[in-house]
């Protein structure tokens, strides 16, 4: 397993910019592991491929405006980018990426308001450093007023103001990702409802999305990999649903590669979903065998990515690569703001 395995080539003009006019008005590139076939159709034909009694599993994350700019004591400009809470810390010590025109060291403290500041504590597992949030009334509160939502590198504008509903599913209630589960972009409520209207069941989870998602894999043989963790939470019902369909031999849906590792970490060896939370850092490259999912709706990720080889062990390396050569042909949009791709 080579990291130039799964590296395609994609013309920048695709990584799509915006989002779509509407939500549910993007493209949907369907790939059946049974036929090995290739479909391009409309996000909205997505419910040709339910049937009544499938469950979709959805993730109830909400992505914090994780971008703080501050200054130092001495007037330097400071970049601050939560990662995750340190949940061995203080109530408001996080795991931070830091940006300035000098080393930060610990003790050198930065303002980010007018009642809040942050102050270094040290350095942590490279690249993070220990970050120790203080001011008056809710953190989550502040940072929703300073904050600037974090967009991926490879949108390259700023964030906006419109930014703030779209890059937030319609699903997300739990605060603490730093991207979005970006499948989820595409749902809107009248989606949902046809969805149930047609029988299908939707129930959530939580996996917060972190930088150990998206950071580039820097070995060669991608099996050497270690992923950072990332919490999730799987509620009772959530795990009640999952083992009846399992059971009952009904399909289980998971909507985004967040999901199935949140799935998969919480799945006992004779299939159960266990309730609980807990941090994951699972890796899923091909050879990995599945316990709980059927099918998967996912975007267009990026080369050499641990996102593009958990869908590679899904439905196939060469299958999954030779639709987004398909689909770079078809000029559909990659990456968080582009087109949708399902998997049954």
């Amino acid at each position: 397993m080579q990291l130039n395995d799964f590296d395609y080539s994609l013309p920048e003009e695709l990584i799509a910019q915006q989002p779509a006019p509407r939500r549910d008005a993007s493209r949907l590139m369907c790939l059946e592991r049974g036929t090995q076939t290739v479909s391009c159709r409309q996000f909205l034909d997505i419910f040709t491929y339910f049937r009544p009694g499938d469950l979709l599993i959805v993730n109830d994350t909400r992505v914090i405006p994780a971008r703080l700019l501050g200054n130092k004591e001495t007037g330097g400009k400071v970049e601050i980018f939560l990662v995750r809470r340190d949940r061995n810390g203080a109530a408001e010590d996080w795991l931070c990426l830091t940006k300035s025109s000098k080393p930060l060291r610990p003790g050198t403290r930065v303002a980010l308001s007018d009642n809040l500041t942050a102050e270094i504590l040290e350095e942590a597992e490279n690249p993070y450093r220990r970050v120790r949030f203080q001011g008056t009334g809710d953190f989550l509160q502040q940072i929703e007023e300073i904050g600037h939502l974090p967009l991926p590198p490879y949108i390259r504008r700023a964030d906006c103001a419109a930014d703030r509903e779209r890059y937030q599913t319609i699903f997300a209630r739990e605060s603490g990702a730093v991207a979005a589960p970006t499948a989820g972009l595409h749902f809107t409520e009248t989606v949902l409802r046809r969805l149930r209207d047609g029988g299908v069941i939707i129930t959530p989870l939580t996996l917060h999305v972190g930088l150990g998602t998206f950071l580039p894999v820097r070995v060669d043989d991608i099996r050497r990999h270690r992923m950072h963790a990332e919490y999730y939470s799987v509620p009772p019902e959530t795990a009640d649903a999952v083992n009846a369909a399992r059971d009952e031999g009904r399909r289980v849906f998971a909507l985004g590669t967040t999901s199935v590792r949140a799935l998969e970490t919480a799945a006992a060896e004779d299939g159960k979903l266990r309730p609980g939370a807990g941090e994951s850092d699972i890796f899923i490259y091909p050879g990995y065998r599945f316990k709980l999912v059927d099918a998967l709706i996912t975007n267009f990720h990026l080369p050499k990515s641990t996102l593009l080889m958990l869908v590679s062990a899904f439905a196939g390396r060469e299958f999954v690569l030779s639709a987004y050569r398909r689909a770079v042909a078809e000029r559909f949009r990659f990456f968080s703001y582009g087109d949708c791709m399902l998997i049954i």
